[in-house]
């Protein structure tokens, strides 16, 4: 199952208490105050992960509490600190404030940490306030508590290559014929119902991940069909593959399927719209006369466009499409995620493999 949204609370240890105590041992008089500090509260982290690909493991599970500190005891003895809670997310989730909406963090590239939580700090014992004119004091401090905040997490898929297009133009197929992916395929609007992953290998040196979004219709940015809960994934790709249907029994207009979807990439975000996209003319084994495959023909001559024509149920154009996609993601640079991805004031950093 995949799961792309999750509503979360993160809470980090509250400290542990100061402790009153006065240090009665023989042949020692006055020994004075010997109260120790509480433990510091344990943090809770975000760390991203490549060995997670949905999360589904929120589901069920949405709140996450770390340890807190240990209590101060007498002969000085400080509070242990309560234990780090880590939280594993896949890579290309985004952190969200539940309450206010301010993004927080953007987990772009594997083995990013983030502290979502802060522990608490362990208050002081009475040891810490023994002064010349006071030298039995009962004064203690109790333990600040922990951070504690509402957190939306948003995934994205990592993807160098999205398929977009109107319901059955032969997305699904597509991927099942080029890498080892098996969406569900059926002649009925809808069949994909959640976004699918591929690896696209050429040779044992080259590859690249294809991600099949499920169809888009007109309206979509707007919630109509599946609408905004997946056009998202088309964000993080660097190249889109605008799939229109030429077949003769489809019963629709290629030239008005490629206004419409280019109308709800740009209604979505002009970021998306303005992606590198190439044109394929799919089910070309259905075409027919050609009618439709000839007027979208015509129409990428007059826009100078190249079209590559592909049948995924006979093969036929499969390869020249794959040289072509590959030769165009080589031009366009990988992201790199930037200082800013992390959120205003926000830190992120590189995980540490031994640290708790």
């Amino acid at each position: 199952m995949f799961i792309d949204e999750a509503k979360i609370l993160v809470a980090g240890g509250g400290g542990g208490n100061g402790c009153v105590a006065f240090r009665r041992e023989k042949f020692v008089p006055r020994g004075g105050p010997s109260g120790g500090d509480g433990g510091r509260g344990g943090s809770v982290y975000l760390e991203s992960t490549e060995h997670l690909n949905t999360l589904l493991k929120f589901r069920y599970n949405r709140e996450f509490r770390a340890d807190r500190g240990g209590h101060g005891e007498g002969s000085n003895r400080h509070g242990q600190d309560g234990e780090d809670l880590v939280i594993q997310i896949p890579v290309g989730t985004v952190v969200w404030v539940e309450a206010t909406g301010e993004k927080l963090w953007d987990f772009a590239a594997p083995n990013q940490r983030a502290v979502a939580a802060q522990g608490g700090k362990g208050g002081r014992g009475n040891a810490r306030f023994a002064t010349s004119t006071n030298q039995a004091p009962r004064k203690f401090e109790p333990g600040k508590p922990g951070e504690e905040k509402n957190l939306r997490l948003e995934l994205k898929l990592l993807a160098d290559v999205g398929l977009v297009g109107f319901p059955n133009v032969g997305k699904s197929t597509l991927i099942s014929r080029l890498s080892a992916a098996r969406p569900k395929i059926a002649d009925y609007p809808f069949t994909t119902l959640e976004p699918c992953l591929g690896v696209v290998a050429l040779d044992p040196e080259r590859s690249f991940v294809m991600a099949d979004i499920p169809g888009l219709i007109a309206g979509a940015h707007a919630g109509r069909g599946l609408g905004t809960r997946f056009l998202k994934h088309v964000e993080r790709t660097r190249l889109l593959l605008h799939l229109i249907d030429v077949a003769e029994h489809s019963g629709r207009d290629p030239l008005e399927d490629y206004e419409t979807i280019l109308k709800e990439l740009a209604s979505f975000s002009p970021t998306v719209a303005a992606k590198p996209m190439l044109l394929v003319a799919s089910r070309l084994d259905a075409a027919g006369e050609g009618d439709r495959l000839f007027a979208l023909r015509e129409f990428c001559r007059e826009q100078g466009r190249p079209l590559y024509e592909i049948s995924s149920t006979t093969g036929e154009g499969l390869d020249e499409l794959l040289r072509a996609v590959w030769a165009r993601l080589e031009q366009i640079p990988r992201p790199s995620p930037t200082a800013d991805e992390a959120g205003p004031g926000q830190e992120i950093e590189t995980a540490r493999p031994n640290r708790p």
